[in-house]
C-alpha cells in the first residue's frame, strides 16, 4: 500500500506527543519500516501494543493503523496464509466499521485480505478475492494511493482463476487510468503484469513488462531488489536465456529470510538445474525440504504442494528416488487443503513416474559392509541424500543401520519417516522396553521434530521409569512447557537418569525463575566425569541470579576462572563487555559495560528516560559469547566482547537527565567530559557527526551535540541543573536541558527559547 495513504499519521504524532505521549508517537512512525525492513520482532511487539493503546484512548484509525501494519507484516514478506486469514477478515470488518470506513487507509483491507488467501491458496480463493477487489476498486479513483495495490491484487487474482490474458488487458486498462489521473504504475503492478504475460504464454512480453517496471516506485522499496531479481530470472530462464537467468537470480542467502520468493526462487533453479552455472546438490534439497514445512505451518497450502513438486523435480534430476517418492506423498497429502486442485493429480502422478524410471547411484558396497563404508565416508563431502537410499535394505533390521538411516532422513528433513521405521523396530516388536538409551533418545527427536506428541506420549508409556520420565521431559521441553518440562525431569532424576535429565531440569527451573533448586541439581554432579563446561556456567548464571555467591565460587574454580575474594558478592573488575539488552520497541541495545564476576556486570553509560535499566545497574548475563573473537590480532585489541542480558540483579538508582544543543570547542568539551568523570556522572553522548542545530541569527546549521548525563540516587536535580549551568556558561552557544529544568522550575523559558531559536 502506497505510503502516501498515511499522511495522516504525522498529525497524530503530533497529538500524541503533546498528550505525554511521545514514546508511542515516536513507535507509530516505524511500523512501516519494521514490516518492510523485516523486523518482525520489533513489530510482533510494538503493533499489538500500539493497537491497544488506540482502543484505549478511543482513536480506532491509529487502531487500525497498527493493526494493519502487522497483517502486512506477516502476510507479506512472511508469506503467511490460512493462520492469517481470520485476523484479515477480523480487520476488513474492523475497516467498514463506522468509526473506520472514512479512514483513508480502509481500502488496504480489502487488498490485505485478498493477499492473505492468494498465500493460502491463490486458484482457490480466486473467485473470492475477485468479488471483494472489485466493488472496492470501483470505490476509489486512480489519483487514490489505494487504487494500484488493490488493481495489483485484482490481476493476481485473474492470473489464479486461469483468466491470464483477462489479466494482461485489466491491467493495461489500468495503466492507462493511472496515467490520465497523472500517477504512474507501481512496481509491484508491472511485476504482475509480466506474471500474468508468462502466464498466458508470452514470455517475450513478460520480459519487456519487468524491464519496464524496473524504474517504478516500489510499495515496498526494501523487497523491490530479490523480488525483482527473482521474477526476472524466472522469466528468463522460460526463455531459455540462462546466462542472463542466473545473473539476474538473487543467491540462496538473500532469498532464505524471504519467503514471500521461495516459490518462484526455486522454479527458476528448476528451470536453470541443468546448466552447469547452477548446483544441484543434497544442500539444495534439504533447503527445499525446510521450506516446504515452513509453508506448511503457515498455512500457505498452495506453496506447500507447489514448492514440494518443484523439490521432486531437483530430487529426480539428482537421482534422489527415495526423496521424489516421500515428496510425491507430500504433495498429494497437500492437495486435501486446497479448493481447487486441477491439474495437480497428473503432476504428482508424473513425478511418480519419474522416480519409477530413475536409476538410484550405484551403493559404494555390499549390503551387509555398508555401515563401515558409512563410518569409513568423509564426513564433509559425503552425500547424506544418497546414504539414505543405500542404507535403506537394512534400516529397520540392522540396528547399526537403522540409527544411521533414520537420524540422516531427520537431518535431510524427514523426521516422520525416520520414525516410522524406529517405531516398528522398538514399539511395534514390543523391544522398546529394553531399548538402549541412545535408540530411545533418537527415536524420542525423531518424533519430536516430526510434531508426533502423541505418538512420543505412547511410547514413553512402554519405557521403565526413568527413561518414560527423560522422553516426556525431552518432548515438554521442546514445546516450551518448562512446568511440565520440571516435573518431569525432576522425576527422572530421583529415578536415577543421567546428567540429560539434570540439564532439563536446570533449563526449565531458569525459565521458571528457581534458580537456586536449578542451580543445585547441577552443583550436586560438579565433580562428576559427565558434566561439561557450559552446564557449569548455566550453574553459575543461575547462582549468580539467585545471589549464591558460594556457588559462584565453585563454579568459577571448576572452570578455572580465578576470583580474588573468597567470600561475599563477587565484585571485581574485569574488563569492558558489551551486554545486549532489550529495547522498548522490541529490538535490542548494546550498552558497554564493567565486567565484575563470572556472570555480571555493571552498566557503564546512560540510558534515556523510560528505559528499565540505566547505568550503574548490575546485570546478570548469558557467558555464551555472541560474537567471535576476530582472528586478526590488531582487530582483537579493539574486540569488546558481546553477551547476552538475563536480568537486573540490582538496580543502581540512577537518574538521566537529556541535553541538546550547538556543539562547543573541543577544549570547552574537553573540560566538560572532565567534570562530569569527577563526579563520577556517565555522561554519553548518542548524536553523530551529521547532527547539526541551527544558527539562530544566521540561520546556517551548525555542529550539534545531544546526549544523556547520569546521576547516582544522592544527586538532587537541582545539584545537576546548577553544575550544567556552571559547566557550560562559558560557551559560545548555550546548551539545553529542558527536561531537568522543567523538573526543578529554574529557568525554564530560557531553555524553552533555546529548544526553539537553535531547532532543537
Amino acid at each position: 500500500m502506497d505510503v502516501d495513504i498515511w499522511a495522516w499519521v504525522g498529525e497524530t504524532q503530533q497529538q500524541l506527543s503533546e498528550a505525554g505521549n511521545a514514546g508511542l508517537a515516536m513507535a507509530l512512525g516505524d511500523l512501516p519500516a519494521q514490516a518492510y525492513e523485516g523486523r518482525y520482532p520489533q513489530l510482533d511487539v510494538m503493533a499489538p501494543a500500539i493497537a491497544e493503546q488506540g482502543k484505549s484512548l478511543q482513536l480506532p484509525w491509529l487502531e487500525f493503523y497498527a493493526r494493519y501494519w502487522h497483517l502486512i507484516g506477516r502476510v507479506g514478506d512472511r508469506a503467511q496464509g490460512a493462520v492469517a486469514i481470520g485476523d484479515a477478515e477480523g480487520l476488513l470488518a474492523f475497516a467498514q466499521s463506522e468509526e473506520v470506513r472514512d479512514c483513508p487507509a480502509a481500502p488496504a483491507a480489502v487488498e490485505a485480505l485478498a493477499v492473505a488467501q492468494a498465500n493460502a491458496d491463490g486458484p482457490g480463493y480466486a473467485a473470492d478475492r475477485l468479488a471483494k477487489l472489485g466493488p472496492a476498486i470501483d470505490a476509489v479513483q486512480p489519483d487514490n494511493p489505494a487504487f494500484c495495490g488493490l488493481v495489483t491484487q485484482y490481476v493476481s487474482a485473474l492470473v489464479d482463476a486461469g483468466r491470464a490474458d483477462e489479466a494482461v488487458a485489466y491491467a493495461e486498462s489500468a495503466v492507462e487510468r493511472l496515467r490520465g489521473a497523472g500517477r504512474e504504475a507501481s512496481w509491484e503492478l508491472g511485476a504482475e503484469s509480466a506474471r500474468a504475460l508468462l502466464t498466458a504464454g508470452r514470455a517475450d512480453a513478460a520480459l519487456t513488462a519487468i524491464q519496464a517496471a524496473a524504474d517504478f516506485r516500489s510499495d515496498d522499496p526494501v523487497a523491490k531488489p530479490h523480488r525483482d531479481g527473482v521474477r526476472r530470472a524466472l522469466i528468463l530462464a522460460t526463455l531459455g536465456r540462462t546466462a542472463e537467468a542466473v545473473d539476474a537470480l538473487p543467491d540462496l542467502d538473500v532469498v532464505g529470510e524471504h519467503p514471500r520468493v521461495f516459490v518462484e526462487w526455486s522454479q527458476a533453479v528448476s528451470k536453470l538445474a541443468a546448466s552447469s552455472q547452477i548446483t544441484n546438490t543434497w544442500q539444495l534439497g534439504r533447503i527445499l525440504r525446510q521450506w516446504v514445512d515452513y509453508f506448511g505451518m503457515m498455512g500457505a497450502w498452495r506453496a506447500r504442494v507447489e514448492l514440494a513438486l518443484v523439490a521432486g523435480d531437483l530430487a529426480i534430476a539428482r537421482k534422489g528416488v527415495w526423496q521424489a517418492e516421500l515428496l510425491a506423498d507430500l504433495a498429494e497429502s497437500g492437495t486435501a487443503e486446497l479448493r481447487v486442485s486441477d491439474g495437480l493429480p497428473e503432476r504428482i502422478a508424473a513425478l511418480r513416474a519419474a522416480a519409477a524410471e530413475t536409476e538410484a547411484p550405484e551403493a559404494p558396497g555390499p549390503v551387509d559392509e555398508r555401515v563401515a563404508y558409512f563410518d569409513a565416508a568423509d564426513g564433509y563431502n559425503a552425500d547424506p541424500e544418497r546414504w539414505v537410499g543405500w542404507l535403506a535394505p537394512l534400516s529397520g533390521k540392522d540396528i547399526e543401520a537403522t540409527r544411521r538411516h533414520t537420524t540422516t532422513l531427520g537431518f535431510l528433513g524427514y523426521p516422520s519417516t525416520g520414525a516410522d521405521i524406529y517405531w516398528e523396530m522398538l514399539v511395534d516388536s514390543g523391544k522398546i522396553a529394553d531399548a538402549d538409551p541412545d535408540d530411545i533418545a533418537y527415536l524420542t527427536t525423531l518424533l519430536s521434530e516430526a510434531r508426533q506428541d502423541e505418538r512420543l506420549e505412547q511410547m514413553a508409556g512402554h519405557l521403565p521409569h526413568a527413561d518414560k520420565h527423560l522422553a516426556l521431559a525431552r518432548l515438554h521441553s521442546a514445546r516450551e512447557r518448562w512446568e511440565d518440562t520440571a516435573r518431569e525431569a525432576e522425576s527422572a532424576v530421583e529415578a536415577g537418569a543421567g546428567i540429560e535429565a539434570r540439564r532439563l531440569l536446570a533449563g526449565s527451573l531458569q525459565q521458571l525463575d528457581e534458580n537456586v533448586k536449578g542451580a543445585k541439581a547441577l552443583l550436586d554432579v560438579i565433580d562428576s566425569d559427565e558434566i561439561l563446561d557450559e552446564d557449569v556456567w548455566r550453574m553459575v548464571v543461575m547462582a549468580t541470579s539467585a545471589e549464591d555467591w558460594d556457588t559462584v565460587r565453585k563454579g568459577a574454580k571448576k572452570i578455572g576462572m580465578p576470583l580474588q575474594s573468597t567470600e561475599g558478592p563477587v565484585e571485581e573488575e574485569m574488563g569492558l563487555i558489551r551486554v545486549i539488552l532489550p529495547a522498548p520497541d522490541g529490538g535490542q541495545r548494546q550498552v558497554l559495560s564493567i565486567r565484575t564476576g563470572p556472570a555480571t556486570a555493571r552498566l557503564a553509560l546512560p540510558q534515556p528516560r523510560g528505559m528499565d535499566y540505566n547505568a550503574g545497574d548490575l546485570v546478570v548475563f548469558d557467558p555464551q559469547l555472541l560474537e567471535p573473537v576476530p582472528e586478526d590480532p590488531a582487530e582483537q585489541q579493539n574486540f569488546v566482547p558481546p553477551f547476552a542480558a538475563v536480568r537486573i540483579l540490582r538496580p543502581g538508582g540512577y537518574t538521566s537527565y537529556f541535553f541538546d544543543g550547538a556543539a562547543p570547542t573541543e577544549s570547552d568539551w574537553a573540560e566538560f567530559t572532565e567534570v562530569m568523570a569527577e563526579r563520577g556522572w556517565p555522561m554519553w553522548v548518542y548524536s553523530d557527526e551529521n547532527y547539526t542545530v541551527t544558527h539562530p541569527a544566521g540561520g546556517e546549521q551548525l555542529p550539534g551535540v545531544y546526549g544523556w548525563v547520569a546521576v547516582p540516587p544522592n544527586v538532587s536535580a537541582v545539584e545537576v541543573d546548577a553544575l550544567l549551568d556552571d559547566a557550560t556558561e562559558r560557551w559560545s552557544h548555550p546548551l539545553a536541558w529542558l527536561d531537568l529544568a522543567r523538573e526543578v522550575g529554574v529557568e525554564t523559558e530560557r531553555h524553552e527559547r533555546i529548544v526553539k531559536e537553535y531547532g532543537l
